[in-house]
């Protein structure tokens, strides 16, 4: 069991924007960044599932929610897909708080086949909303954050990328590319104040409804991830972190190097390396890199070290 001793998180004067926020794990959000003290722009299309359809209303019911509550919010209807209308959603908050200091990249929607039966315009359907959609939404409000020398991002990642999911080659994709545009904007946001961070939910929400029992659905809350998300956008929060979150437990998924093996530049080097195996699949020595250049600088050393 986690120990507990702490002072509250909270988030009052600060501007959030939660995209996908009509229902689910984003309507969760919104609700716990407002009751923490946030003024919330709470973004959704509207739309069904797959992604087909378009109403308000989603949103205007969450920011009803939050105003019943004493909270401020306002709704936006914007399609993150759409650049010049996530600019203006930007805009509005600019227009009505001033500032802008968290966004939560969460709008997506699902289009599951086998990669087979998948068509290129399903593909490209997903990594619009969620890889384009979060980049859409993170450019529109980097130079805000740069300039206040204050910001805290969220990407939501998810299972399915960090480690694969059965006919959903297209969402893997986008949910891991979502990892790698964090690892690089975690680096250069640091100098201007900026937190940039993956979260990995898993809740019972619109998109995971037929996928699991009523039973284990009960426990897959999506308030029991939001804590996860809060944690991520605080002020003392990390930096560079994927944070999986599910039925109330919290884990760190990294994306690690292992110790390598040194080969060189011989004709039987693949031999070698198939000699190797074992050692290749060794974990014993991994480590998480601070940057990409990292690993060139295991190899540099290795093939010097050899050289002695």
């Amino acid at each position: 069991m986690a120990t507990s001793s702490h002072t509250s998180i909270r988030f009052d004067d600060q501007v959030a924007i939660v995209t996908g926020a009509g229902g689910g794990l984003g309507r969760s959000h919104a609700l716990q960044l407002a009751a923490r003290g946030a003024k919330v722009v709470v973004n959704d299309l509207g739309v069904a599932r797959d992604g087909t359809g378009n109403t308000l209303s989603p949103a205007e019911s969450v920011v009803e929610e939050i105003k019943a509550a004493g909270g401020q919010a306002i709704a936006s209807a914007a399609s993150v897909t759409d650049p010049a209308a996530v600019e203006e959603m930007v805009n509005q908050a600019m227009r009505q708080w001033g500032r802008v200091d968290i966004l939560v990249n969460n709008a997506g929607f699902l289009r599951d086949k086998t990669f087979s039966k998948m068509t290129l315009d399903d593909f490209r359907a997903i990594v619009d909303v969620h890889l384009m959609g979060a980049v859409h939404c993170t450019k529109a409000v980097w130079e805000i954050m740069r300039q206040q020398n204050y910001g805290r991002i969220v990407m939501t990642t998810s299972s399915s990328g960090l480690f694969g999911n059965f006919g959903q080659s297209n969402y893997g994709a986008a949910k891991m590319a979502l990892v790698g545009l964090m690892q690089t904007l975690a680096l250069e946001g640091q100098k201007y104040g900026i937190r940039v961070n993956c979260l990995a939910p898993t809740a019972a929400t619109r998109m995971t409804e037929e996928l699991m029992r009523p039973e284990d659905l009960a426990l897959l809350k999506p308030e029991c991830v939001t804590p996860g998300m809060l944690y991520l956008v605080s002020r003392d929060g990390p930096t560079k972190t994927i944070l999986c979150a599910g039925a109330g437990t919290f884990s760190r998924s990294s994306v690690t190097l292992s110790d390598g093996v040194y080969i060189g530049e011989r004709p039987d080097a693949v031999e070698l390396l198939k000699a190797n195996e074992a050692r290749l699949q060794d974990r014993s020595g991994e480590t998480v890199p601070t940057t990409g250049f990292q690993q060139s600088i295991m190899e540099i050393t290795k093939a010097r070290g050899a050289k002695k």
